[in-house]
């Protein structure tokens, strides 16, 4: 076993888990940061890193992938170790420290925790299609877009009423032959710029609504999808031509040994204070899209927010004394 000592443990290396990084180094706190993925990122790597993000202050649109190597980078002079591929098992106190374990057996010491873990261990929701699995394996249906050349000029149909499904429908009108978005009523669950924008290119024939519909179906041949099928309330069938089918209805999301810790847990979300983003363990913060508290907004800049807030209320638990706000121009880094 690997034993080390730090102040601060985070637990996930998302966006959120980067920042807050940032945020505890520039309170003199060491960080070292445990994710189970092989790489840093959390769901913009693995999942969308060419979806555009358009709430990122400074930023009018950016690239996930782009924003993760931003973060990173923000975070390098604060000389984090991460420990990669591996899993926070085990959380224990003794005396004033916390004592991690992860399934590698890697042991690390600290003075508090800030769990940035997004919506935990997660997967795609998958339609309940007979056979999706063949289409799955060749590519023909994916849940994520890693590279949008693919879509050049192919017919894609996208299902969803989120700002997933709305955001990749925007990107890639421009780029494939044709893009058909199936939802099951016709109001969208995403930014009202984003649906004013979706409303603009179907008037213009950029992008077909195929409303009110849901997935029913597919037809191809050695993988290779041909056909959606579509189906309304009253069961009326319609057929989409299509080369590829993303589904973008969300993520299955579990909490994995976290759950077991002893946390207030609402609903799958660990129960915080909205000004502290304290739990109800002492010395033990959540930030980010894994806590809950009163008007909670899933939004990657509100983590950023509560990653500082966070940082600011484990830092009494590293330097016993109170934090004096400093600005980040007059202290720099």
């Amino acid at each position: 076993m690997t034993k080390h000592q730090t102040d601060i443990v985070i637990i996930g290396a998302g966006p959120v888990g980067l920042f807050t990084i940032f945020e505890c180094g520039m309170m003199k706190m060491r960080a070292h940061v445990v994710d189970a993925l092989d790489y840093v990122g959390g769901q913009c790597t693995a999942l969308y890193p060419e979806k555009p993000i358009y709430d990122i202050p400074g930023f009018p649109a950016i690239s996930a992938e782009e924003l993760i190597a931003s973060l990173h980078k923000q975070a390098e002079p604060f000389n984090p170790t991460y420990h990669l591929g591996q899993q926070l098992v085990k959380v224990e106190k003794q005396g004033d420290v916390w004592v991690s374990t992860t399934s590698n057996g890697v042991i690390i010491e600290s003075k508090a925790i800030i769990i940035a873990a997004g919506c935990g261990a997660f997967g795609p929701n998958r339609p309940p299609i007979e056979g999706l699995e063949a289409y799955e394996s060749t590519g023909s249906v994916a849940y994520m877009v890693q590279k949008k050349e693919i879509y050049r000029d192919k017919d894609v149909v996208i299902a969803g009423g989120g700002d997933s499904a709305v955001d990749w429908a925007l990107s890639l009108a421009e780029l494939a032959k044709t893009v058909k978005l199936v939802h099951r009523r016709p109001k969208f669950r995403c930014a009202p710029d984003s649906s004013d924008k979706l409303h603009a290119l179907a008037e213009v024939g950029k992008i077909e609504l195929v409303i009110p519909y849901q997935l029913d179906n597919l037809k191809g041949k050695n993988g290779q999808l041909e056909t959606v099928i579509v189906k309304d309330l009253q069961g009326n069938e319609k057929e989409l031509k299509a080369d590829y089918l993303l589904p973008f209805y969300g993520l299955a999301m579990e909490l994995g040994p976290i759950a077991s810790w002893g946390l207030n847990i609402h609903l799958n979300h660990i129960d915080v204070h909205p000004t502290t983003l304290a739990t109800n363990i002492e010395g033990i913060f959540a930030v980010g899209d894994i806590n809950h508290y009163d008007n909670k907004l899933k939004l990657i800049v509100c983590g950023f927010s509560e990653a500082a807030l966070a940082a600011k209320a484990a830092y009494p638990f590293v330097h016993d004394e109170p934090f004096h706000f400093e600005y980040s121009t007059s202290k720099g880094v």
